[in-house]
């Protein structure tokens, strides 16, 4: 099973209704010039009744394709009159065509007193103050969420109607906004177009780009309100809240294990399907968890990160440091029934417990020889092989 790489996993855990501002933008647009357009033509009907052409001779007017009753001029079939030269897109009114202009031209006189960004648009100026204000008039019927753009209510409403217009024709995969589906295709086509300016990694998304720079900075905005620890990801901290309400919502099917992260189950899953994807470059032993091949390296380099503050002894592993604190601590767990003996860890109270029991739990496939410990069995696998003399 194929491991999910960190950068994936900040895993979506709900579909976001964004719209890229462009987007918005051009459909504003759209609809602004679809008002003007309309406004323009009630003022022309308007001025039709109100100020008839004046007829100064006997002679009716001959109506031909392109005069109308008025003597006026016939708009064309398709009511286009004003054409842009730069991409030959046209327009019925001619302010519509000097709106679309701001498009080449890059021109944006509205501007936003608040934050300063421009548009090209005084309608687009009124939609984006409502960042500001708050104001969010486009409400769902369904769920009553609402939005301050009716596009990205549009876009909400698929996940009442389980639309997927866009589709990626190279694997079939559908996606309900425009945006999602162009990043999607980044994984098809290798593009990571985001770059960390520190160490040059890429990545496919803004928010991982984004939560990549915490490593640089050490910023943790994500704080949990009960124990107050702090993460990097928001993901990272929607996982650790499980610890507090002891959540488990990822299940083995197989052995009906329960775990609190969906990433620790893939972890798991590997236990029954025997995969070992961590090898060691030393001796050549695999380990299903890369954190298990990181202490197993310890075994030879030597390290040992881990130290006591108390009389500075030093351990490979934390957990080994954690059961040695007990010694300082005093704590003891671990008590024998049959002798009252007491130990501060649990192997080391079972392998106590076989005293007791007389049983043999490691047996040598060579002479069937029983030791009550592994380390006893693999010192006699010596004598078998050779490596050691035996003892008189």
């Amino acid at each position: 099973m194929a491991f999910i790489k960190e950068e994936s996993e900040d895993v979506k855990i709900e579909e976001t209704f964004t719209v890229k501002q462009e987007d918005l933008q051009e459909q504003t647009d759209r609809m602004v010039l679809k008002e003007e357009t309309h406004g323009q033509n009630e003022i022309d009907k308007k001025q039709q009744f109100e100020k008839p052409q004046e007829i100064t001779t006997d002679e009716k007017p001959t109506l031909t394709k392109k005069t109308s009753l008025h003597g006026r001029p016939r708009k064309s079939k398709s009511g286009c009159n004003f054409s842009c030269k730069q991409c030959r897109k046209s327009f019925s009114q001619k302010s519509n065509l000097d709106v679309h202009m701001r498009v080449h031209t890059g021109e944006k006189p509205y501007t936003c007193e608040q934050c300063a960004q421009s548009f090209s648009q005084k309608q687009c100026l009124k939609t984006h103050m409502r960042i500001h204000t708050g104001e969010k008039p486009f409400s769902c019927k369904q769920c009553g969420k609402s939005f301050s753009q009716k596009p990205n209510l549009d876009i909400h409403m698929r996940v009442h109607t389980g639309e997927k217009p866009y589709s990626c024709e190279q694997c079939g995969k559908s996606f309900s906004q425009k945006q999602s589906f162009k990043t999607h295709m980044r994984i098809h086509t290798g593009e990571k177009p985001y770059t960390c300016q520190q160490c040059g990694k890429n990545f496919r998304h803004a928010r991982n780009l984004a939560a990549h720079m915490r490593t640089h900075t050490g910023e943790k905005p994500f704080s949990c309100k009960q124990c107050r620890k702090s993460f990097s990801k928001k993901a990272n901290l929607i996982a650790h809240m499980r610890v507090h309400t002891r959540e488990k919502p990822y299940t083995c099917e197989q052995f009906g294990k329960s775990l609190g992260k969906k990433q620790d189950l893939y972890i798991h899953m590997r236990i029954h399907m025997g995969e070992k994807p961590y090898t060691c470059t030393e001796c050549g032993k695999s380990f299903p968890h890369k954190n298990t091949l990181k202490h197993h390296m310890r075994t030879h380099t030597g390290e040992k990160p881990f130290a006591c503050a108390q009389c500075g002894k030093s351990f490979s592993t934390k957990a080994s440091l954690k059961n040695h604190m007990k010694v300082h601590t005093g704590t003891i767990v671990f008590t024998c029934d049959q002798c009252g003996k007491s130990l501060t860890r649990k192997d080391t109270i079972k392998r106590h417990m076989q005293t007791h029991s007389g049983e043999d739990r490691f047996r040598c496939s060579e002479c069937g020889k029983g030791f009550k410990c592994k380390r006893s069995l693999n010192t006699h696998l010596k004598l078998h092989n050779g490596e050691q003399s035996p003892q008189n």
